[in-house]
């Protein structure tokens, strides 16, 4: 038998009026919290990539092609921590950052929009900011704890290497000779 289009307006309305909810065993308090450390992580990640490709396009200097190619890579890595975080978000029933102006409210990670920045002074201001990433990520796991979310949790631990490999690198190469 058909449907008349009646039911099917009627089903689409429904569908579209429903909330966004995602079954979880977390409390509704917990995946607000997680969800919470989770976006604002993601903010600042988001932040930084955009900061990380900044100062890739402009980067100048004698060891251009190295901290172009350093720089690349890591963006490309901090891009890649951003689906799987948000889908995180999404998996426990939280909802996650839906704009460029959402992020610009939530981030914590400051923007540099100076026309011209010494390579060395972009090279360790990045690697400022990917210490304080990880701090981040260590206090959005603790809160994973909190809740038993080791799913969250280990995802985390992961990024955290990751963002400590990058300040690592990114130190290393702003060391001097002296």
């Amino acid at each position: 038998m058909k449907k008349s289009n009646s039911d099917r307006t009627s089903q689409l309305r429904q569908r579209r009026d429903a909330p966004l909810e995602t079954r979880t065993d977390l409390s509704r308090s917990a995946t607000k919290e997680i969800s919470g450390a989770m976006n604002a992580v993601l903010a600042d990640v988001f932040a930084l990539y955009l900061k990380t490709k900044n100062f890739h396009w402009h980067m100048s200097g004698p060891h251009f092609r190295d901290y172009h190619l350093l720089l690349d890579e890591q963006a490309e890595q901090l891009f890649a921590m951003t689906d799987p975080m948000a889908e995180r978000v999404r998996k426990i029933g939280g909802l996650t950052l839906r704009s460029i102006g959402q992020i610009a409210r939530e981030q914590r990670v400051l923007d540099n929009d100076a026309e011209y920045v010494e390579p060395r002074d972009m090279l360790a201001e990045l690697a400022e900011d990917n210490e304080t990433l990880a701090a981040r990520l260590r206090e959005a796991h603790n809160v994973c704890d909190e809740h038993r979310d080791v799913a969250s949790a280990s995802l985390i631990e992961v990024w955290i290497d990751e963002t400590e490999r990058r300040s690592w690198f990114l130190f290393e190469a702003t060391r001097r000779r002296d």
